[in-house]
């Protein structure tokens, strides 16, 4: 009744790769949607600040319609958001079923056993989570940095050429860190497919080992994300206290609508993903 299917090749790594191949081609239109949807979900975000900025304007200058205007926006926005929502859940959910199926099938005929299959029909559900939650998250900051960094580049040049400097200095230090992730990752992930093992056979002190391990490679890596963090958002304080310090100068009856703007981009410019 399946075997039209193509099974998902969950026993051998290497071919995950293929596997997200095989998956992006079956559903190119349905995914195609989805992402169209994302993409303009962060359109409006990346202008959301400047016609924030553009309503304050005109709030300031007496012109109710134009300020209201921004209200459309807002509206738009969150409409875009709840439909990507909505297609999001119906397109994955109904992409996950049809993958399930033929696994379950596959495993049973090879006689394996019942926590074997759960196992490796939670492991189909993260193929199907990378294009749902990690390739969404992949565009939204891309598009976020980049954006705004564009954004401030036409707004207030100099901000702009300082954010362009501060994604290109921390992009040197990512291959590195991210290598240094993927080494604790790999042994947490090796720990935990041992778990199952511990929890039948090991004694106490083997136990306490071995959720010591664990606690100490999630506090590892916790740190690395929050030192990463609070780098990030030392850069992001200086460029808002330049940007503040040079507007201030400057004087006009805009500026703060402007600097609201500038402000916002340079928080999105360098939000972690």
């Amino acid at each position: 009744m399946h075997s039209s299917k193509t099974i998902l090749p969950v026993a051998k790594p290497r071919s995950a790769i293929l596997t997200l191949k095989m998956l992006g081609r079956r559903h190119s239109r349905k995914l195609f949607l989805t992402l169209l949807l994302v993409v303009a979900e962060n359109v409006m975000y990346l202008l959301y600040p400047l016609l924030a900025g553009f309503a304050i304007n005109a709030i300031l200058s007496g012109r109710t319609w134009h300020a209201v205007l921004y209200a459309v926006m807002v509206f738009t926005m969150w409409a875009i958001g709840a439909a990507r929502r909505s297609v999001d859940t119906r397109t994955f959910a109904r992409i996950y079923a049809g993958l399930a199926v033929p696994v379950i099938v596959a495993q049973r005929n090879e006689n394996q056993s019942a926590s074997t299959i759960a196992a490796r029909v939670a492991l189909s559900r993260e193929f199907v989570d990378f294009f749902e939650k990690h390739l969404p998250v992949l565009i939204t900051s891309l598009a976020s940095m980049t954006g705004a960094a564009v954004m401030l580049l036409a707004i207030e040049f100099w901000t702009g050429a300082g954010c362009l400097a501060t994604l290109l200095f921390f992009a040197c230090f990512l291959p590195g860190f991210t290598r240094k992730n993927d080494m604790l990752f790999g042994r947490l992930n090796n720990r935990l497919e041992k778990e199952v093992s511990f929890v039948s056979n090991a004694n106490a002190a083997s136990l306490d080992r071995h959720y010591g391990v664990l606690a100490s490679l999630r506090i590892r890596l916790s740190d690395r994300e929050a030192w990463g963090y609070l780098a990030i958002g030392s850069v992001a304080a200086l460029l808002f206290a330049v940007t503040i310090a040079v507007m201030s100068n400057r004087g006009g009856t805009n500026a703060g609508p402007y600097l609201f703007s500038d402000d916002l981009y340079v928080d999105v410019c360098h939000e972690p993903g």
